[in-house]
Order: C-alpha cells, then sequence, then structure tokens
C-alpha cells in the first residue's frame, strides 16, 4: 500500500491592485482632510465664540483651549492613522509607515487622548455622555499602545489587529457626525409626542446616543472583519488531498 500526495496546483497568486485601485483610499484621505478642514480652524483662532460646541460656562477660555488642543492634535492622529492602514504604503514604503505611526502614537493619540479626557469631564453633556467618552479616551490608549507594544515585539499580526481597533476608534469621531444627523432623522417626528415640543431634550438625547453608537459601532465592525479575514482565506486555500492506493 503506498499514499500518495497530491499538492495543489503552483498557480502564481493573483496580483494586488495598485493603490490607485483600492477604492476605499482616496475616500478616506479625502474625508479626513475635508474634516479636519471643517474643525480645525475654529479652534486655532483662540476665540471662544468660534467653538462649534457648547462651552462649560464657568471656565470658557479654560474649556476651549483644552477642546482646542485636543483637536489639535486628534486632527494629526487622524490624518497619520489613515497612513497606517495604506496596505501600499506599508509595503512600498515602510520607513515612512513606522515614522508616520509613531506620530500616530506620540504626536496624536497620546496628547489627543489626554486633552479628551479633560475635555470629557468639563463636557456640558450628562453623566452618560461623559462616561462614553471617557470609556473611548481609554480604549483608544488601550488598543494604541497594545499595537504598539506588538510592534515593539516584532508580533505584527497583533500589532495589526490593535491597529485596526485602534483605527476604528480614531474614526468614531467622524462617524459620530453621521450618527447625528441619522438619530436627529429619526427622532424629529416623535419630538411633539414624546419630548413634549422640549427641542432641547432631544438634541440631548441625540448627543448621548451619537457618543456610545459611534465607537461601539466602529469597534464591532472592526472585530466582525479581524474574525472575517481568516475565514476567508482559508476558503480560498486549495486542500491538500491524501490518497491511498
Amino acid at each position: 500500500m503506498t499514499q500518495t500526495l497530491d499538492r495543489p496546483d503552483s498557480t502564481p497568486a493573483p496580483a494586488r491592485p495598485k493603490w490607485y485601485r483600492r477604492p476605499w483610499i482616496v475616500p478616506l484621505f479625502a474625508v479626513a482632510g475635508l474634516f479636519v478642514a471643517a474643525r480645525l480652524p475654529f479652534y486655532l483662532t483662540f476665540d471662544t465664540g468660534d467653538s462649534l460646541v457648547e462651552l462649560q460656562p464657568a471656565n470658557p477660555e479654560t474649556h476651549y483651549l483644552m477642546l482646542s488642543a485636543h483637536i489639535l492634535f486628534g486632527s494629526v492622529a487622524l490624518i497619520t492613522c489613515s497612513m497606517q492602514v495604506w496596505t501600499w504604503l506599508r509595503q512600498k514604503h515602510p520607513k515612512v509607515h513606522r515614522v508616520s505611526g509613531r506620530l500616530y502614537v506620540f504626536l496624536g493619540v497620546v496628547p489627543s487622548g489626554i486633552f479628551a479626557l479633560v475635555v470629557s469631564i468639563m463636557s456640558t453633556v450628562g453623566p452618560d455622555g461623559k462616561i462614553g467618552n471617557v470609556l473611548l479616551s481609554l480604549l483608544w490608549f488601550a488598543t494604541t499602545f497594545a499595537g504598539f507594544l506588538a510592534a515593539r515585539r516584532h508580533d505584527f499580526q497583533a500589532h495589526r489587529r490593535w491597529m485596526i481597533r485602534s483605527f476604528a476608534l480614531c474614526w468614531s469621531i467622524v462617524v459620530n457626525r453621521v450618527w447625528i444627523v441619522l438619530l436627529l432623522v429619526i427622532l424629529l417626528p416623535f419630538k411633539d409626542s414624546y419630548y413634549g415640543g422640549d427641542t432641547d431634550a432631544l438634541v440631548a438625547d441625540v448627543a448621548v446616543a451619537s457618543i456610545w453608537l459611534s465607537w461601539i459601532v466602529n469597534l464591532m465592525i472592526a472585530q466582525w472583519w479581524l474574525d472575517r479575514r481568516p475565514k476567508r482565506r482559508a476558503r480560498n486555500t486549495p486542500a491538500t488531498k491524501v490518497a491511498a492506493a
């Protein structure tokens, strides 16, 4: 009795699409750039009247300065984070990938996250909204540093997984605006019946719900995508057959 091992055909792997053929990378940078351009200028004037969010009445100047610092460093985080998930950049220019990664961690996440904690506490939203923002900041710290430490250990698979989670949390600030619009569309018909015509109460509920939904849903989607990739890779791998003769 002999056994023969039938190896899969040695067909060449399909060529990876060019960077400009990846449909997500251009819109990603476009949205990041537009978001920064639309928000950052209002927090570089040192004028509390330019703030796009309600400031704490007792200390508007301090609140504005903390918010400005958070948004300035957060803008760095948003741009460099987008560079981190650019496959072409990572493969063709690994040094740029590493430098942008360090900028993301130490010039983006660290200062922006610290100021985010301060801003969360100073925010005029209720305790439920404050808790949501504080948890977001802490998870952003945790996922980012887990990814950074994994890279230092040369565990690049774990590094990639953690940084995708960090990316999802970083981009929750952009997605938050989408949730605000969606929740307003859903809840406005109930303004008179449920809220008794109280617009402020409706807006407060929208603000709190959007805080939680923006990062929880993002994190769930990131985890679903991470869990899905190994299964898809396994389906695409030809099985090795063993035949008995």
